[in-house]
Order: C-alpha cells, then sequence, then structure tokens
C-alpha cells in the first residue's frame, strides 16, 4: 500500500518537476525575443522619454505645462480608442484576410500587394504624425538650451541603444 501511494505521487511530481525545470530552462514565455521585438518597434531613442525629460531641469511651470499636455493628449487618445476600436479592427482584420489571400494564392499580384501595402503605410503615417504633432507640443515648453541638452541625451540613449543591439547581435551570431 506504501510503495503504491509513492508511486502514484511520483508519476504526478515528476512529469511537473521536470515540466518546470524546461519552461525555466527555454526563458519564460517570450522565448529570448523581447529584445528583438522591442528594436522592431523602434525603441531606441524615439519618443518622449521621461528619464530625459528629468534631467533637463524643468521648472515648475513647465512641469505642470508637460503634465498637462500628457492628460489632454490621454484623455483625447482614450475617446479616439473608444469611438473608433470596433471600426479599425474591422479594418485591421480586413487587411489581414486580403494579405493572407495575396499570400496564398497561385500566382502572386505585386500590383494588389503594393496598393495594399501602400494603405498600410499611409494609416502608419497618420498615426507617426499625430505622435510627433504632440511630441512637437511637450518640446516646444523647452527653452533653447533645454532643446539643446534634449538632443544630447536622446543621441547619447540611441548610441546606448545600439551598442546594445550589436553586442546581442555578437551574441547571436
Amino acid at each position: 500500500m506504501k510503495n503504491t501511494k509513492k508511486l502514484i505521487v511520483a508519476a504526478i511530481v515528476l512529469p511537473l518537476t521536470l515540466g518546470t525545470a524546461s519552461a525555466f530552462a527555454f526563458g519564460g514565455k517570450d522565448h529570448g525575443r523581447k529584445f528583438e521585438s522591442k528594436m522592431e518597434q523602434g525603441f531606441c531613442g524615439a519618443g518622449m522619454d521621461r528619464g530625459v525629460l528629468r534631467k533637463l531641469d524643468l521648472t515648475d511651470e513647465q512641469k505642470e505645462e508637460i503634465k498637462v499636455l500628457k492628460s489632454t493628449k490621454r484623455s483625447e487618445m482614450k475617446a479616439y480608442f473608444l469611438e473608433n476600436f470596433p471600426k479599425e479592427m474591422k479594418a485591421r482584420e480586413a487587411s489581414r484576410t486580403k494579405a493572407q489571400e495575396l499570400v496564398l494564392a497561385d500566382t502572386f499580384d505585386t500590383a494588389a500587394a503594393s496598393k495594399l501595402a501602400a494603405e498600410m503605410a499611409e494609416k502608419k503615417s497618420h498615426l507617426m504624425v499625430k505622435k510627433m504633432e504632440s511630441q512637437h507640443a511637450m518640446l516646444s515648453v523647452l527653452t533653447a538650451e533645454q532643446k539643446e541638452k534634449f538632443v544630447a541625451l536622446q543621441k547619447e540613449k540611441i548610441e546606448r541603444c545600439e551598442e546594445k543591439v550589436m553586442r546581442h547581435m555578437d551574441k547571436e551570431l
């Protein structure tokens, strides 16, 4: 009776232990792609970085103005998202379906693929313009010296990120 219980417990515990060990050995759920996906999304210094803004020695008025701008932008984006989310999800799904049809077709239609890619790029460029507009509003709060310092800090950040990418790429090779 005791041996049977021990066998049952061992039969349950052993697969769980091995499964957990292999999950830890494999590196978790991102499978080591976390770094690449961030790089693909352009996280190397683009945009408004809190760390960089902190180093600019902003006055209390500037901090408050940036805070108001961020809050306003956040509420605008939330309203836009709530209003347009279902429509944009349908459009995304339609684009995915078109892309899938193009890829799975017997012959590849270059003209249709170019048209679809142009439509997708136009949507993305619209979002980039909105992002740059909000960045401009926030940076217009800075003085000329702070803008120069901001540019220098952003450049440093990009260089560090590029070095990190190169180290990561060297590891991969």
